[in-house]
């Protein structure tokens, strides 16, 4: 990822949003699995990445490791026997890898809106969605919530709606690994819980996610969807559609050790968004996004800003471009999915908060291995900017 960019005055290399970041051990266990012939979607290193990740989640956690986050949300969808037909609520303001799933059962996304302290999932535009599609005779068979950019959703509303409805809850962890809602780990709280170890997160296996759930009988089944849904049979035969989305022993190894770090990734993560903190303390209209409570712990795998201003040239592009000349790398959010072209006919509930959103915010490099160097840059840059606009308060 260390990119090079030349330019007349100087050679820059490359600050991305969220690079990986290697401990240091994992190679110890890709070489075991090489020097044991463990090359196969099976092995000691699956298990153990599984039990790894088991322990640090708790609240007696049981793990299958897969291909992606996706896989593992589609696995959670087949599990609770979505089918043609039926409705899934879905938060709209998140990546498209937490709708497609419901589209691959050919069910129906039902989107909401977010509200404003966290971005995530809004308790008040879920129940009115609910109410309506019950009016309108359709019960919805799930509720995918997500911990967006690694701050919790609102757990306790969130769930006791659920819990009102009988729906049950698919929680999209895929960005909050070590982030914590009242202590409790996030990917612990839904019927399933899904991780993503994609080579931008907190931790990666450059490419994979897991299923958590807290039913050994549902992870023996996700293990057997994701393994092609082989039959106990000498032969090759097959009465269930199964899936390829077993996580490698290979990949499993960089996982294990990532784990070992995990906890120094989110410290750094967290230090990032205390580092553009002290950066914006003294400018007006602009702000984080960060916790609304004690009883919110995010890991902070990006750094949401938000520039509340109408100010000609102050706004999120013009901010992004100007990064992307001193080959700073930044990002928009996550277009909402109620306004994506795929999505246009799903239906949406909600009062534009996600919309707002994605207008007026940027997501800042985040990434566990920024230095000293790296930072004075950022830091050099978006002052800058800000000074070009005369904010400070």
């Amino acid at each position: 990822m260390n990119q090079v960019v030349n330019t007349k005055e100087e050679t820059l290399q490359k600050i991305w949003l969220s690079s990986p970041h290697m401990g240091g051990n994992e190679q110890h266990y890709v070489a075991q699995a090489f020097e044991q012939n463990w090359i196969a979607p099976l092995g000691p290193n699956v298990t153990g990445f599984e039990s790894d990740l088991e322990q640090y989640l708790g609240r007696d956690s049981k793990v299958a490791v897969v291909s992606s986050g996706t896989a593992a949300l589609h696995l959670a969808l087949i599990l609770l026997g979505i089918k043609a037909g039926d409705e899934v609520l879905c938060q709209s303001l998140t990546f498209a890898a937490s709708a497609n799933p419901i589209a691959y059962q050919g069910a129906t996304p039902i989107f909401i809106d977010s509200e404003p302290g966290t971005l995530n999932i809004s308790p008040e535009f879920l129940e009115i969605a609910i109410k309506d599609r019950l009016a309108r005779g359709k019960k919805p068979k799930a509720i995918v919530a997500v911990h967006l950019y690694g701050m919790p959703y609102d757990v306790e509303a969130i769930h006791q709606i659920a819990l009102k409805y009988d729906i049950p809850v698919i929680e999209d962890s895929a960005e909050a690994l070590g982030s914590t809602y009242k202590g409790q780990a996030c990917g612990t709280f839904g019927d399933f819980s899904v991780l993503s170890f994609n080579g931008n997160k907190i931790i990666t296996t450059s490419g994979g996610g897991a299923l958590v759930t807290r039913s050994l009988e549902h992870k023996r089944q996700a293990v057997f969807l994701a393994t092609q849904a082989r039959d106990p049979a000498p032969h090759y035969q097959h009465s269930t559609i199964g899936y390829n989305y077993r996580m490698s022993n290979i990949s499993a190894g960089i996982g294990r050790g990532q784990m070992e770090v995990l906890d120094d990734h989110v410290a750094k993560r967290r230090a990032m968004h205390c580092f553009y903190k002290n950066i914006f303390k003294d400018w007006m209209g602009v702000r984080l996004l960060q916790e609304p409570t004690q009883e919110y712990f995010s890991n902070h795998w990006l750094s949401v800003l938000e520039l509340d201003t109408d100010l000609p040239g102050f706004d999120p592009e013009s901010l992004r471009i100007h990064l992307e000349k001193q080959h700073i790398e930044s990002r928009p959010l996550w277009k909402p999915m109620h306004l994506q072209p795929v999505f246009k006919d799903a239906p949406f509930y909600g009062d534009g908060t996600s919309e707002k959103a994605f207008s007026r915010c940027l997501c800042l490099p985040s990434g566990s291995n920024l230095g000293t160097q790296e930072r004075n840059r950022i830091a050099t840059s978006l002052e800058f900017f800000l000074e070009e606009v005369n904010l400070k308060s």
